[in-house]
């Protein structure tokens, strides 16, 4: 067995020796053999345990037969020392019993033998054992832990291997998908190329047969034509002005975000040059780190002039130009500023591509950093070529400034539309650039060697990515939305498809000046004044309100009076009616005192009815004879609450406190109430307040709208009349033009009328000289 378990491991030994020399099936092959001798293992393993039983049950066995030899060598003492007793008695014992005897001792000395020599084999195959199987075990473990190694490795290729194939398999079904597409857009393309083909040669025989028409039509009838270029008129709408002048603006502000961007990033990658790989203040840096230090300090001379250039470019489009791209000239410069940095970023590639590589180089750098600074590498690769991109199409646009046969409007929207899917290209590299220098700032805070000024470094460059992106985000986003305006048709005369010049986006400049100080002399020499049906209308309407509302004043003045006068009378009847109220109480409580006492004195004795009659009689002429002096000291209080008619008798007293407190508790309460009412009016009133404030805002702002279209159609309307005006001038020039051109016509007529009569006669004359011959 322990052979068998020997040539198992020197198999998977020699399995497992060349394993770096194995391709990925080989790999899963091993996995099955490795698999199959784990199961040959657990048998090796069983087997060896049933042998383990079997020799604990032989040592059992053993230890038995080992007690059982020492109960004979004890039996065997007491029968020898009983002999020795016996030969006193029986001197001679038989000789069988000695023959016995010693047949007896030899075995028992076998025996005894035996298991010594059992002893000690069974302890060097236990020790034996032992020792095997802790090496056993040993070569097990190592074995195992080789296992696993391997199947991590196995099972990261297998990863690696199927997400390479996934992603290859996406990237293949993207890939034809997208080749579908093309194939139907090419088709497509063929399908509209054969249309366009066919319609621009129907196109071309109707051009060419309408020009032969108009020709003749030009030659035979129309002796003078209005339809030249010089004669034409140019339409400028004001509102593109401003919305040129509010785009420019905008796009200065965001210039200026991008350049104040560029440079801390290009300033924090330099300070990040001098402090990693190498720090600089303990040890020099590279020449190569050297040389990219010293471009990168040189960033400002190409990155501030971009600001610059376009600062001037805003400056130059007023309310009173017209904006196009021939008439843009300083758009020239800021295609040159923007060159020279594209030409400062190719120069700085290299170097940054090599730093990245020295990184990757030093002692600590792991395998992730090295695959971050590669994407890195690919980033920048790709933010350089975009900046190219977009160079060539400022250049493209900057041209018709120069030259005015430059570029046709519909490869002016190209290049617009070209050049928004470039700024959005940009963005996304740079985003794309930002999140790997994240993730690479983040594997860099694992290193011992960091230090705190690296890290604060790395920070603030994380920070101008962060604004480099959103620059180039806000850019993308406004020149999108504000496509359909760059790709509209520019300022060109009407009837005419040749773009606008300067010299004559000069003189229609000069015209609309002219006209509009003409129009603003006109409105000082007469200044705007109200109707007098209106004024008189508005008078009689001022009268009325004022007079309506000084009525509704008294009114609501004499109103209040009158519920104040109504609220003191209530009050008083009030406590009038509380005290009567009281006074009847007590009458009624005496009246019930006396009729008890009567009916106690009736029930007595008969003798005593007439002494209670009497006693009853005098207590009613005693109460009338109090209430009469009492009705004459009645006395009237009158006070801010209201009137109160006092009687000063000393029973009623502690009940008419008693009474004015309840009655006062009450008017508290109620004016209690009527506060909180009060108070909620007050609040409902300051909603309504607020509301019709909103709302009155609201107005005002609809006024000013309305005031602004107002404006507006003044301006359409005094710009058509212009525009009749000029229109109407033209056309009577032409006329007068066409009356002086059919006059000469006529003459020139006249005159080779005359010439052919005279050439008519000369040839009759001649004739009848030639017959006469």
């Amino acid at each position: 067995m322990l052979c068998c378990f020997k040539e198992l491991l020197i198999q998977l030994q020699e399995r497992y020796g060349h394993f770096g020399r194995c391709s990925l099936w080989c790999i899963v092959d091993e996995q099955a053999n490795s698999a199959s001798f784990k199961e040959q293992l657990k048998q090796r393993d069983q087997s060896l345990r049933k042998q383990e039983q079997e020799m604990d049950s032989l040592s059992f066995r053993n230890q038995q037969l080992a007690k059982r030899v020492e109960l004979l060598q004890e039996e065997l003492a007491v029968s020898e020392a009983k002999g020795k007793k016996g030969k006193s008695k029986a001197d001679s014992p038989s000789q069988h019993g000695l023959e016995t005897q010693s047949v007896f001792d030899e075995d028992l000395q076998k025996k005894i033998e035996e298991n010594e020599r059992l002893h000690i084999q069974f302890y060097e195959a236990d020790e034996q054992h032992r020792r095997q199987e802790a090496e056993l075990m040993t070569r097990l473990q190592e074995l195992e832990k080789e296992s696993e190694q391997h199947q991590a490795v196995v099972d990261g290729l297998t990863a690696k291997y199927m997400e390479t194939i996934g992603r290859l398999q996406s990237d293949k079904a993207r890939l034809e998908v997208k080749a579908q597409t093309l194939e139907r857009e090419a088709k497509e393309c063929r399908m509209r190329t054969e249309e366009c083909q066919q319609q621009l040669r129907r196109c071309q025989s109707e051009l060419n047969r309408q020009v032969k028409q108009s020709s003749s039509v030009i030659q035979e009838k129309v002796p003078f034509n209005d339809t030249s270029e010089y004669l034409a008129l140019s339409h400028l709408d004001k509102n593109d002005l401003l919305q040129t002048r509010d785009l420019s603006g905008q796009a200065l502000s965001f210039i200026q975000d991008l350049v104040a961007a560029l440079l801390n990033f290009h300033s924090y990658t330099e300070q990040r040059v001098h402090i990693y790989p190498l720090d600089s203040s303990i040890e020099p840096i590279s020449p190569l780190n050297q040389k990219f230090s010293q471009y990168l300090h040189e960033n400002a001379a190409y990155v501030r002039p971009l600001e610059d250039s376009c600062l001037q470019l805003h400056q130059s489009i007023t309310e009173d130009t017209v904006t196009v791209l021939e008439t843009v000239v300083k758009l020239k410069s800021f295609a040159d500023n923007f060159s020279s940095y594209t030409h400062f970023l190719q120069k700085i590639l290299p170097y940054q591509l090599k730093s990245l590589e020295e990184e990757c180089d030093t002692p600590l750098c792991t395998a992730a950093l090295t695959a971050k600074n590669q994407e890195l590498q690919s980033d920048i690769k790709r933010v350089t070529s975009v900046f190219e991109k977009l160079q060539s199409y400022i250049y493209l646009l900057s041209l018709p400034s120069v030259r005015q046969d430059a570029m046709p409007q519909s490869s002016t929207s190209a290049v617009f539309t070209q050049l928004a899917a470039c700024l959005h290209s940009l963005h996304d590299a740079i985003k794309e650039m930002s999140k790997h220098y994240n993730q690479k700032a983040g594997l860099e805070q694992d290193l011992p060697t960091i230090t705190q000024k690296l890290c604060t470094t790395t920070e603030c460059l994380l920070g101008s990515l962060g604004s480099l992106t959103s620059s180039t985000g806000k850019i993308a986003t406004f020149f999108s939305n504000n496509l359909d305006f760059f790709t509209s048709s520019g300022y060109s005369p009407r009837g005419s498809t040749v773009p606008l010049n300067p010299l004559q986006a000069e003189s229609m400049l000069a015209n609309k000046k002219k006209a509009a100080a003409y129009i603003h002399a006109i409105k000082k020499a007469r200044p705007q004044s109200v109707p007098y049906k209106e004024a008189l209308s508005n008078r009689r309407i001022l009268t009325s309100s004022t007079e309506s509302r000084e009525g509704l004043t008294q009114q609501v003045h004499q109103s209040q009076e009158k519920i104040a006068r109504l609220e003191q009378e209530k009050e008083h009847w009030l406590l009038e009616a509380q005290l009567g109220k009281v006074r009847l109480e007590k009458e009624n409580q005496r009246i019930a005192d006396l009729e008890t006492q009567l009916a106690a004195a009736l029930g007595g004795s008969p003798y005593s009815q007439p002494a209670a009659a009497s006693t009853l009689a005098q207590s009613h002429e005693e109460a009338e004879k109090e209430q009469k002096p009492a009705g004459r000291e009645t006395t009237l209080c009158t006070s801010l609450v209201g009137m109160l008619c006092t009687t000063p008798t000393m029973g009623d007293e502690e009940s008419r406190e008693q009474l004015i407190k309840t009655h006062y508790m009450a008017r508290v309460g109620e004016l209690t109430t009527q506060l909180q009412i009060s108070d909620s009016k007050a609040v409902h009133f300051h909603s309504e307040c607020r509301a019709l404030a909103k709302r009155l805002a609201i107005a005002e702002k609809s006024r000013e709208t309305l005031s602004e279209e107002v404006k507006l159609a003044n301006q359409n309307i005094t710009r058509l009349q212009d525009e009749l005006a000029t229109t109407k001038r033209s056309y009577e020039d032409q006329l007068s033009m066409m009356s002086d051109h059919l006059c000469s016509m006529n003459e020139t007529l006249s005159k080779q009328r005359e010439e052919i009569d005279t050439l008519k006669l000369g040839s009759k004359g001649n004739a009848k000289k030639n017959k006469g011959r």
